[in-house]
């Protein structure tokens, strides 16, 4: 009696064994994500966004900050490829200039800034359709001539005679970064310039005419072949968050929800965080 019974339950058993397998092999899949048993799943492709991205069609004018300009160009072509009726053109800057041409009334679907503190004067002046979201993080570098003939080996450095060094100006996001990475590390300096935005900065080392600047590492990477990078500790306290967000006059309302979405999406990221920023 107890035999027949421990046998019944085992084929009872192995019928809904043999049910979760048929279910479980459909299109060949051995891994619940429908990869294959023992390898991690692919990555999805960057050009062909996620089903939930909406669709766009028309102009879309996108504001960002000029560290995004590698990035966003990239993606804006990506974007287009998949939205065969879309155009995206791009006005990087410095974000505050973005921001203040914002408020003033330029025609613009999306903000994209490098600091909360710059999209808050659109924010604050009603201008954002919505709550802004980041959706990267960046920090920090010392950007030097190939080299780095002045051996340079953090930001106390920077302070030494004969050094010569650009920074962002303190109403840039780079440059509000700088001075409270400056700070920590307890080094006060005098630039020879200020820049409007961190391409600015950047370019000051590639012509030679700085020793160094402050600019971000994403920038640092984009740029390499032409300049070296010295990471310092002190940059884990000036971390910039990236948020972005439809505007609320924007011309093609539906384009610029479609491209946030896009900027948001595990595609993009994927581009992001290969270029060296840091996911949210």
């Amino acid at each position: 009696m107890t035999i027949r019974r421990l046998t019944a339950a085992g084929a009872a058993a192995l019928v809904l064994a043999l049910g979760a397998t048929a279910c479980g092999s459909d299109g060949g899949s051995g891994t619940k994500d429908g990869g294959t048993s023992g390898s991690a799943a692919a990555p999805a492709s960057a050009s062909a966004p996620s089903a939930d991205v909406p669709k766009a069609s028309g102009s879309i004018t996108v504001f960002a900050a000029a560290s995004l300009k590698e990035t966003f160009t990239d993606l804006g072509k990506k974007f287009e490829a998949a939205n065969p009726g879309a155009k995206v053109t791009f006005n990087f800057g410095g974000s505050s200039s973005l921001a203040t041409s914002i408020n003033s009334g330029a025609p613009a679907d999306v903000f994209a800034a490098a600091s909360p503190a710059t999209m808050k004067t659109v924010t604050d002046a009603g201008g954002a359709a919505g709550e802004p979201k980041t959706f990267v993080r960046n920090t920090l570098t010392i950007a030097v001539p190939q080299g780095n003939p002045k051996h340079l080996a953090g930001l106390a450095d920077l302070a030494a005679p004969g050094v010569k060094v650009a920074l962002c100006a303190k109403e840039v996001p780079c440059g509000a970064a700088a001075l409270t990475a400056l700070k920590a590390a307890g080094v006060n300096l005098t630039p020879v310039t200020l820049e409007q935005d961190v391409k600015g900065a950047l370019t000051k080392v590639e012509l030679g005419e700085v020793d160094a600047s402050l600019v971000y590492r994403t920038d640092v990477r984009a740029d390499a072949g032409k300049i070296d990078g010295v990471d310092f500790p002190e940059a884990a306290q000036a971390v910039n968050d990236y948020p972005i967000a439809a505007l609320a006059k924007a011309p093609n309302k539906d384009g610029a929800a479609a491209f946030v979405a896009y900027v948001r999406s595990p595609e993009a990221q994927q581009v992001l965080t290969a270029a060296g920023f840091q996911a949210p």
